[in-house]
């Protein structure tokens, strides 16, 4: 395959680069390497990828069209993985101009070029924040998804929406996958998993919101990756699956997993919830193990020590941890 890939600077972008790569197929990486977190971390990432031969790659934004149209022209790829997109739920409160531009018309951008120029496949990434304010666990596709509560949500439920249109319109392969709360090595600075370490080396307290009653199903990088790569290779006519593991972890007992995996006593900040926050995620995966094979293989008590390694290779004790 020859994959044109979005996001590939990205913590999951990174993998799943990595891995088509290991596999022997072409990648051709387009990332903005923007400042929503320390570039730092996409500089390390690309660092990896640059170690392969059949790895190339373009720096532009998504809303850019003719740089975009540019480098996808260049790849002539076969097959398209879109990952790039303003993430963050909070940042989405305070910064909303940056998701109408990278999720909305960005998405848009990269589907009229699928449009016009048709690979075999083309896979985008969504989220499980699309259930909103549902309360029926586990989330199920099944599930209405009429209520987003944040506005990276309601960005998120447009691609689907955008291309659930175009597959009807153009008979275009497209496949939007819902990931639910990924973590691993080189993830996002961002995450709580990565903040909770930090504070934690640095002696701070952790802030733990809705005083702790908050569920998530916790989902390992290897796990999402395997996922992608499955529905890459099966193209659907609007194909849309929850890619999650499939467990109800309480926050605290993550919490628990870190402080064993770091040997260190988090000291806690219980606080109330905070807009745009969704008390409990849960995904009901059937649908993927069944259509695409999918089947999630890291609990949090591997995942997270996997994760903590790496984090300490990139942080020893001895460093001062900078946002």
């Amino acid at each position: 395959m020859k994959v044109f890939l979005t996001g590939s600077a990205g913590f999951i972008g990174f993998h799943t680069a990595k891995a088509l790569l290991e596999q022997g197929h072409t990648v051709h990486g387009y990332d903005s390497v923007n400042s929503y977190y320390d570039p730092f971390y996409k500089e390390i990432r690309l660092k990896v990828l640059r170690t392969f031969p059949n790895f190339h790659f373009a720096k532009g934004l998504l809303e850019d069209a003719t740089a975009l149209s540019t480098a996808y022209l260049a790849c002539e790829p076969t097959h398209v993985i879109h990952l790039a997109a303003q993430a963050g739920v909070r940042y989405s409160i305070e910064n909303p101009h940056a998701y109408i531009s990278s999720n909305i018309v960005g998405f848009q951008n990269i589907l009229e070029l699928v449009r016009q120029h048709r690979p075999e496949n083309f896979v985008y990434a969504s989220s499980s924040s699309v259930y909103g304010s549902n309360t029926q666990l586990p989330f199920s596709e099944s599930h209405t998804t009429a209520s987003p509560i944040s506005l990276y949500a309601a960005t998120k439920l447009s691609n689907e929406l955008v291309a659930h249109s175009y597959t009807h319109l153009y008979k275009i392969p497209t496949t939007g996958l819902r990931f639910f709360t990924v973590y691993g090595p080189y993830g996002r600075p961002d995450m709580a998993l990565f903040q909770f370490a930090a504070r934690m080396e640095r002696g701070e307290k952790i802030p733990v919101f809705n005083h702790g009653q908050m569920v998530r199903d916790f989902t390992y990088v290897d796990d999402i990756v395997a996922g992608i790569l499955a529905a890459l290779a099966k193209p659907e006519q609007g194909g849309i699956y929850n890619l999650g593991r499939g467990n109800r972890e309480p926050l605290l007992r993550m919490i628990e997993v870190l402080e064993q995996a770091l040997g260190i006593q988090a000291d806690k900040e219980f606080l109330p919830l905070q807009a745009g926050d969704v008390v409990e995620t849960s995904a009901d995966i059937t649908n993927a193990q069944e259509k695409l094979g999918y089947d999630p293989q890291t609990g949090i008590e591997v995942g997270i020590p996997r994760f903590i390694e790496w984090y300490r290779s990139v942080h020893p004790r001895s460093l001062t941890f900078t946002k």
